[in-house]
């Protein structure tokens, strides 16, 4: 991701001008109206928090931490008991406001363009939360018949592998991140993808190729018993272990489009977003000869608005059912919350898993010296720049948070990720705050203390 933020910067100002935001398009909008509301797809009711036994001062609270200055927080929302008990949104704020001009060198009338307005109709953007859409679709694909068990071999479908080492690579272990093939980085002396040459723990740099599939479907298997500089400087790389890589997802979304003939976006909108009333972008790389027009980007970069990220976390609160509908069959959400037990992850220090593309929030200690949350119990999805679905099942609780986002269209006009340096006045990307605009400064959000407060207010 350094690469990234060398280059976003120069985007940024490229694409608006110096200051003028008559080249940035605006934000498209989600629709004309919200699909909800012509449908009948269970947009939740509103309640008071008192009504489904919130103390409504507590989670005031808990949200003012969410929003305070330097979280960079466009949207948060709070679904309990199938009711929206709370949301609130925001555009950025003054202290944000000069970390980001300072930081990069712009103007505050450049940053405002993009950033001061937003709303429950703005959109929100997932990074890595994608994977664990994707992982949802391949538990759809398989109820149709169409992927047969987490236990076949990928080589099934990437028939590229089927001859050698690679065919014992299975589906489950591309979904838990054990594939035994290196993460891949874009060399910026070569101007292609190739092994990461060092563990930046960021899954792999893919964002400046216009292919971000063939690279991943060419890795080899791993020399073993030996220190693998892309996964640690002095851990020795043993078969099997854990590495948080965005092409094991390429692959698992290349998968689907040969299993199921459509890709992700259409996939998606027929057998998950239209049930749940969801109006999705999905973004692609800039490669017209693969997949539809590009490949879709199954580990990253899904757009919509805040409440629609709250109601993928809503249909696995409901064990995968929505509107009376089995949208998801019950045994897939089985087997995600049993990653707490199959899928720990023991390479690290600290205590969480991570399987099937979702993760479980670290616990940590609080201002109170009370450790929030109990190991392996609220299951999240987990994007760049703080995306969060978290997922509380005792509570039955959903707590959906997002960062500052802007899409960045300047090139194509399209969601076709190109970040170059030689088009950088035309470049497309995801532009969230702070640092996937190449702000060096962290947020102050965590995840774990929001979710504190929230519960907290459990009377």
């Amino acid at each position: 991701m350094r690469y990234l933020f060398l280059f976003v910067c120069a985007v940024l100002m490229t694409s608006c001008g110096g200051g003028s935001s008559s080249s940035q398009p605006p934000e498209p909008p989600v629709g004309p109206t919200d699909p909800c509301a012509q449908s009948d797809c269970n947009l939740w009711e509103e309640a008071t928090p008192e009504s489904v036994g919130l103390d409504s001062t507590k989670l005031n609270d808990a949200f003012n931490y969410a929003f305070q200055d330097g979280t960079f927080t466009q949207a948060a929302v709070v679904i309990k008991d199938n009711k929206l008990i709370e949301e609130r949104y925001r555009g950025i704020l003054d202290g944000e406001l000069a970390t980001v001009t300072n930081d990069l060198g712009l103007d505050a009338t450049t940053i405002n363009n993009l950033f001061a307005t937003k709303d429950k109709e703005s959109l929100a953007s997932s990074w890595s939360t994608a994977k664990s859409f994707t992982s949802v679709l391949v538990g759809i694909a398989m109820e149709q018949g169409l992927i047969a068990s987490l236990s076949d071999s990928a080589s099934v479908y990437i028939t590229e592998w089927a001859d050698d080492e690679r065919s014992a690579i299975t589906i489950r272990q591309l979904l838990d991140m054990r594939s035994g093939m290196p993460t891949v980085c874009f060399n910026q002396t070569t101007g292609s993808l190739g092994t990461c040459e060092t563990s930046g723990g960021s899954g792999g740099d893919l964002v400046f190729s216009s292919n971000q599939m063939n690279a991943c479907l060419a890795r080899e298997m791993a020399e073993t018993g030996v220190i693998q500089p892309w996964y640690s400087s002095s851990a020795v790389y043993q078969a099997g272990a854990w590495l948080y890589s965005n092409c094991d997802t390429m692959v698992v979304g290349e998968i689907l489009y040969r299993a199921t003939g459509k890709d992700l976006e259409t996939y998606a909108d027929i057998n998950l977003f239209s049930k749940l009333g969801i109006t999705a972008q999905w973004w692609q790389d800039n490669d017209s000869t693969d997949q539809v027009d590009g490949n879709y980007l199954a580990y990253c970069c899904l757009d919509m608005t805040p409440r629609d990220f709250a109601k993928f976390g809503q249909l696995l609160l409901n064990n995968g059912v929505w509107n009376e509908e089995q949208v998801l069959p019950t045994s897939y959400v089985d087997k995600i919350k049993n990653i707490t037990t199959d899928s720990l992850v023991d390479e690290y220090s600290g205590s969480f898993s991570y399987g099937l593309k979702f993760w479980t929030i670290g616990s940590i200690t609080q201002s109170d010296g009370v450790v929030f949350p109990a190991p392996n119990t609220i299951y999240s999805t987990i994007g760049f720049d703080g995306q969060y679905i978290m997922i509380d099942f005792e509570n039955n609780m959903v707590v959906a948070r997002n960062s500052l986002y802007h899409p960045v269209l300047s090139g194509s006009g399209e969601r076709k990720m190109d970040i170059t340096p030689e088009g950088i006045a035309q470049s497309d990307f995801v532009a969230t705050l702070p640092q996937g605009t190449g702000v060096s400064a962290d947020s102050s959000f965590s995840p774990a203390n929001f979710l504190y407060r929230v519960n907290q207010a459990i009377q």
